[in-house]
């Protein structure tokens, strides 16, 4: 389906630039608040739809924040601000308020100069792409502002910051604490700074927080779980036995053992999965994206855990674990969605899972993801136009077919636009480093050649 502003976690780009924009993202907040309305939803304090509205740490949150909320409120919706929280804590407060939907304010792993908006529904999952279609669709229409006696209302939710933390240390067995640990919690200047390392704190952990002083600006700069070798060296300066690094909006997970070795999504959803299935938990298998490293499912097939691909997105993720009836997925960037717990990615609950089957079993990062031989991954942005129809140039298909029959099933080749800025990814996996950058850098100048642009 062809959307002129959602890509594949909402609406994301520079400020200032189409379309992030004061006046594009007021008029999606009345387009948004205008398809809640003709649903016939209403959550609020009165009979009015209502929408909770949070955001990251970068300093254009405000002027998006305050565009929203005019949009919204323009269209006879209530709005309720709580600031700065991670996007699972939206999801949660939408879903525990009993609101129409939620709204982030929030570029993730970005750079600050980024923004961008995306949405959850009133359960906590994020929209389908029949509504976002039905939002792009009203913002073709001509802003009509309600009745002055129909508009709506502001309310701060005071209490945002503390439902959440309780909220994550609940997911956390009441039987088991953290103390003994010492774990390193990089927030990187993002939405999590003043949530995650009370989680940890409160049930027991001695927390050294890092990336937790935003200004603004400094979201994702050097820290984070974009910039996981951060942690890897925290970790070894304070002498930690973990480590745990969000990104900027508090959805993505990378840890770090005792002696500075990263370990990313996918090992991660394979430690969390194992111990679901040693505590007979775990509800059929696992879902993972197009991007999931093979290792990781050979890994899973030798414990009798079938993995299912889902594309790439936490939000297809999700569909397919509700449309399986199964708990467990995620992607190697991080995102991890155990769905017995919450709704989305949550990179605090994940972490916890991950420290819960460790603490339990007694052992080691390192020896808990032994069995997971990740194969190497070379992945390459490749500048396309927008718009262009890579799939029907026979210089491209050539190109492909050629890897894919290179490496057999000794790797994998993954060709994908980007649902947020103008490149085609090209991913190429193997056994070897060696064939991984060779078979992905000749496929990637094929498709540059192809598409008239250069490397």
């Amino acid at each position: 389906m062809h959307r002129h502003y959602f890509g594949t976690d909402g609406i994301r780009g520079r400020v200032g630039d189409a379309p992030i924009t004061p006046e594009l993202v007021l008029k999606l907040g009345w387009a948004a608040g205008r398809t809640l309305a003709a649903d016939g939803t209403s959550r609020g304090r009165g009979e009015r739809p209502a929408v909770l509205i949070g955001k990251d740490t970068r300093l254009s949150g405000y002027l998006l924040e305050a565009a929203l909320e005019a949009g919204l409120a323009a269209a006879g919706v209530d709005v309720y601000l709580c600031g700065p929280l991670p996007t699972p804590g939206i999801a949660y407060l939408t879903r525990a308020l009993r609101l129409s939907a939620g709204i982030v304010i929030s570029a993730s792993h970005n750079p600050y100069a980024d923004n961008g908006i995306k949405f959850f529904s009133h359960g906590g999952a994020k929209l389908p792409d029949a509504v976002e279609a039905a939002i792009e669709a009203r913002m073709e229409e001509p802003l009509a502002c309600a009745p002055p006696a129909d508009l709506g209302r502001a309310y701060r939710v005071s209490d945002a910051v503390g439902r959440y933390i309780e909220f994550c240390k609940s997911t956390f067995p009441n039987e088991l604490d953290l103390r003994g640990l010492r774990i390193v919690v990089d927030c990187a200047h993002g939405a999590g700074y003043h949530v995650a390392p009370p989680v940890f704190h409160e049930l027991g952990a001695d927390v050294v927080a890092v990336g937790a002083d935003p200004n603004g600006t400094n979201i994702n700069a050097g820290v984070g779980a974009t910039h996981p070798r951060h942690l890897a060296e925290q970790v070894k300066v304070h002498r930690a036995d973990f480590g745990v690094a969000l990104d900027g909006d508090g959805d993505r997970l990378v840890m770090a053992d005792s002696g500075g070795a990263v370990y990313d999504g996918d090992q991660l959803l394979y430690v969390i999965a194992c111990d679901y299935r040693r505590r007979a938990a775990l509800s059929g298998g696992v879902v993972g994206t197009l991007m999931s490293n093979l290792g990781f499912e050979q890994a899973l097939a030798r414990e009798g855990i079938t993995l299912a691909r889902a594309a790439v997105g936490d939000r297809y993720v999700l569909e397919q674990l509700i449309e399986r009836g199964w708990q467990l997925g995620g992607e190697n960037s991080g995102h991890l969605i155990c769905l017995d717990k919450h709704t989305t990615g949550d990179a605090i609950v994940a972490a916890l899972a991950v420290l819960r089957a460790l603490i339990e079993q007694k052992t080691t990062l390192a020896k808990a993801t032994s069995a997971v031989t990740l194969f190497p991954q070379r992945l390459i942005n490749v500048p396309i136009a927008r718009g262009w129809d890579w799939r029907s140039s026979a210089t491209v298909g050539r190109a492909e077919r050629a890897a894919v029959d290179a490496l057999g099933e000794a790797g994998r080749v993954l060709l994908r636009p980007s649902g947020t800025e103008p490149v085609l990814r090209v991913m190429v996996e193997a056994r070897e480093r060696t064939l991984a950058d060779r078979h992905a850098e000749t496929l990637a100048h094929a498709i540059a050649t192809a598409a008239g642009q250069t490397l």
